[in-house]
């Protein structure tokens, strides 16, 4: 495969923000949002995704962080649209299940070119560190509507709000590994029926 790379720029009145991404990384991760707790979930999906991510961010957050979370979700989804492609060759499909201490997560994903978001997370605390829990439904909306991914999130078990977050984005770094991967029985062709994703 050819080197999948891509750079996204969003500029709003309400955000400035530019996401480049390696699919074919190492797990790196240069992030500065100015949303501490997104910072620390997004190292998760580079590390355990081994997906070269640079972020940076710059958004209304006097106000709160909505806007920031959500157009980096948006924009994140672009660069991967971008960089994958036609998306001939790779898996397409892709699910972990990730535990940390009590909690545990599911996440599947398909490359399929229709966005759905089916998440099913209750969270035990509403804010974590000072991100309220409502906005990872408006991250991962933001992503699948602009990667053009069908996603399933659940979080199945959890007491701590921080255990279940992590176990989420983990594993959602888990499933887009799986996913873009190369496969070596599809090499040269697209997965799947219609002749395009």
């Amino acid at each position: 495969m050819s080197a999948r790379i891509a750079t996204v720029s969003r500029d709003t009145q309400e955000t400035q923000i530019q996401v480049s991404v390696n699919l074919d990384g190492e797990g790196r991760l240069t992030c500065e949002t100015g949303v501490p707790f997104l910072d620390h979930m997004l190292d998760q999906v580079a590390r355990h995704g081994m997906i070269d991510l640079d972020i940076h961010a710059n958004g209304d957050l006097h106000i709160d962080d909505h806007h920031t979370v959500e157009d980096l979700g948006i924009t994140l989804g672009q660069a991967f649209s971008k960089a994958i492609g036609d998306k001939r060759g790779i898996y397409r499909y892709g699910h972990a299940y990730v535990p940390l201490d009590e909690a545990l997560s599911r996440v599947v994903v398909d490359f399929s070119g229709r966005p759905g978001l089916y998440m099913n997370a209750n969270f035990t605390r509403d804010t974590i560190g000072r991100l309220d829990t409502q906005l990872f439904q408006e991250f991962f909306q933001g992503f699948v509507n602009h990667a053009g991914v069908t996603l399933h999130i659940d979080n199945l078990k959890g007491i701590n709000a921080h255990h279940q977050a992590e176990t989420i984005f983990k594993a959602f770094g888990r499933a887009l590994r799986m996913a873009v991967a190369e496969d070596p029985l599809m090499a040269g062709q697209m997965p799947s029926t219609k002749g395009c994703l």
